[in-house]
């Protein structure tokens, strides 16, 4: 391998075992508007590697040339300001394709540099609105990782969530604001020895997962198989998985086209809030979740019409962190969403 070829990221269609994070990861790709993932388990679970194999399996997008925002040339709801006034005024816009933005935000992170900054001296001296793009510019259309994420200020997990939830970023300082696009799909880790966030945080994510080190014996092997022949040739290794990954890339894109298309039956929509109903949880965000997961999922695999199966798969990561906490209870909140789920269906336990 040349000192100048990047080094390969280890293929998503290479990971072994962890179905539920992938499968969220891939559903918030379909769909951004799930709210994003939340990952929480056991250290060395090969989180931090799905999520890059993840982002190298996406697709480069096309973006307007020297925009500090991604701004897409095509969709006027992903254009900063400045790139829509440029398009209302009829200039042509220059594009180029790149890979979609994995952008990692710090522990030690300050609010200015999570959201970006305003030059007050300029504005108020020079009259324009000197303004220095942060971390949520440079994730505008791709992914905001966040490892550690129950040990980030309360106050900045809060601004995440706003910017992910609205697409929008905005700055005031001393009277002058400045907003910009700011679409992503916000994933979250972390280990829950080391604390957990809030509940009213917890809920705003869209998924949550667990990921726990696998036990199975002949599993953990094979992990390590693979992994050693990575680190021994890992462009013979990511060429092994060339025609799967291929697949994978595709199977994505065309489930993103297909997504629109996608119905829910009002059977299913029935069950989606009686279920919610009867586990008790707050507001609205949990039946537009599983709604939003189970067309994700049936357009992931090709279908236009969802059906209880895929109610099944999505129901536990995207109810299971919406539970009360009640240090009485014993069963696992999972277990806990699937039996109310099988007796809203009808399916027996």
């Amino acid at each position: 391998m040349s000192i100048d070829t990047p080094r390969p990221v280890y293929p998503f269609a290479a990971i072994i075992g962890q179905e539920e994070m992938k499968m969220a990861l891939l559903l918030n790709v379909i769909d951004p508007k799930i709210g994003g993932v939340m990952i929480m388990g056991d250290r060395g679970t090969g989180k931090s590697t799905t999520i890059r194999a993840l982002v190298d399996l996406l697709p480069q997008i096309e973006v307007v040339q020297g925009d500090p925002y991604n701004s897409d040339p095509q969709r006027p709801e992903l254009m900063s300001d400045e790139v829509r006034a440029r398009k209302r005024a009829g200039e042509d816009l220059p594009t180029t394709y790149c890979p979609l933005p994995l952008v990692d935000l710090p522990l030690g992170a300050t609010e200015d540099r999570v959201c970006g900054t305003i030059d007050i001296e300029r504005a108020l001296g020079e009259g324009i609105k000197a303004f220095e793009p942060g971390l949520l510019a440079k994730a505008n259309r791709g992914i905001l990782y966040v490892d550690e994420v129950n040990l980030l200020d309360d106050h900045l997990v809060d601004v995440l969530l706003d910017s992910a939830a609205s697409g929008w970023n905005t700055v005031e300082r001393e009277g002058i604001s400045i907003r910009h696009p700011a679409r992503f799909v916000l994933i979250g880790s972390g280990n829950p020895e080391e604390g957990e966030l809030r509940p009213q945080l917890l809920d705003r994510f869209g998924m949550s997962v667990e990921v726990r080190t696998v036990k199975d014996p002949k599993q953990r092997v094979q992990i390590v198989r693979e992994r050693t022949r990575f680190e021994q040739d890992p462009l013979l290794f990511t060429r092994t998985y060339k025609d799967a990954q291929e697949v994978l890339r595709h199977q994505l894109t065309t489930a993103q086209a297909r997504l629109p298309r996608v119905t829910l039956t009002e059977e299913l929509e029935l069950n989606i809030a009686e279920i919610c109903a009867e586990l008790d949880v707050d507001g609205l965000r949990g039946d537009l979740v599983v709604n939003g997961s189970a067309r994700a999922l049936a357009a992931l695999e090709g279908r236009t019409v969802t059906t209880v199966q895929d109610l099944e798969r999505v129901i536990v990561p995207c109810l299971r962190h919406r539970l009360r906490k009640d240090p009485l209870e014993t069963i696992d909140s999972g277990n806990k969403v699937l039996k109310v789920f099988r007796r809203v269906v009808g399916l027996p336990d």
